[in-house]
């Protein structure tokens, strides 16, 4: 089960992603994290505490070692460099291990001019997504906000995509753009419809995305705001709190369509 999760961005799709892969771990998969959003979130969902990152780099800004697997500048454009490089001893050498014994790697993102074009960064960020995709057996990837990690392929070899949608027409159309980029890959999708307050809200939300049925709810939540102020993990300072208990049913729902393919 290798699942990349992405939306229109905030928070919620972070805690998400770090609740998700802590409901699975839970459930005897060995589960590898792997945070490739700029902002770097997805470590205090996960139950990983700041002291424990003062040491750990993301991918994208280890240049020593981006230079030394291409050949070339990181962020160079119009060179020489590896276009296969060496990835495979990356998720043992990178990843430290969080609560549950989720296994939790930074990978973040390039961030410079031409950022989605073939640089020696990118190059190697794609190789390492998807060697995980390829080679790990439970994988949930904290993918950046919007659309451009589809247009960069970086997601082409996950199981599934999740779209995390909040109750706006904004973020609707986003998720619309989401899947026809995400069609064009070839990736499967479904639709987690998040911070939802009411029954009428979710009737909204599933009137508008019809094609995504049936659409996974996580009800709108003041324990999410709680434990995101701490800094905390949702799944450790509200473990019984609906958030949750939604989550841990997305969790089983996508164990049990796993078993069934």
């Amino acid at each position: 089960m290798k699942l990349c999760i992405t939306g229109k961005g905030g928070v919620g799709k972070t805690t998400i992603a770090g609740t998700l892969a802590r409901q699975l771990s839970r459930r005897g998969l060995s589960v590898l994290a792997i945070d490739a959003d700029p902002n770097y979130n997805l470590h205090s969902s996960l139950g990983i505490g700041e002291e424990e990152l003062e040491d750990l780099v993301p991918l994208a800004e280890m240049e020593d070692l981006i230079r030394e697997r291409t050949g070339s500048e990181p962020y160079s454009f119009g060179g020489v460099f590896k276009a296969n490089p060496r990835v495979s001893d990356l998720p043992e050498r990178l990843s430290v291990i969080g609560p549950d014994g989720v296994r939790f790697i930074m990978m973040g993102t390039v961030r410079a001019a031409g950022g989605g074009c073939a640089c020696p960064a990118n190059v190697l960020l794609k190789n390492f997504l998807r060697k995980v995709l390829v080679d790990e057996m439970h994988v949930v990837v904290d993918m950046e906000a919007g659309i451009e990690h589809l247009g960069r392929g970086t997601a082409k070899h996950a199981d599934m995509l999740l779209i995390v949608v909040e109750p706006s027409m904004s973020s609707l159309s986003t998720a619309r753009r989401i899947s026809r980029l995400a069609n064009e890959l070839g990736i499967p999708q479904a639709v987690v419809a998040n911070k939802v307050p009411d029954e009428r809200t979710g009737k909204f939300i599933a009137e508008n995305l019809r094609e995504f049925e049936p659409i996974r709810i996580v009800p709108s939540d003041p324990s999410v705001a709680d434990a995101q102020m701490r800094g905390k993990a949702l799944i450790d300072t509200h473990p019984d709190s609906e958030a949750v208990a939604a989550i841990g049913s997305l969790a089983e729902g996508l164990e049990m369509m796993e078993a069934s393919n």
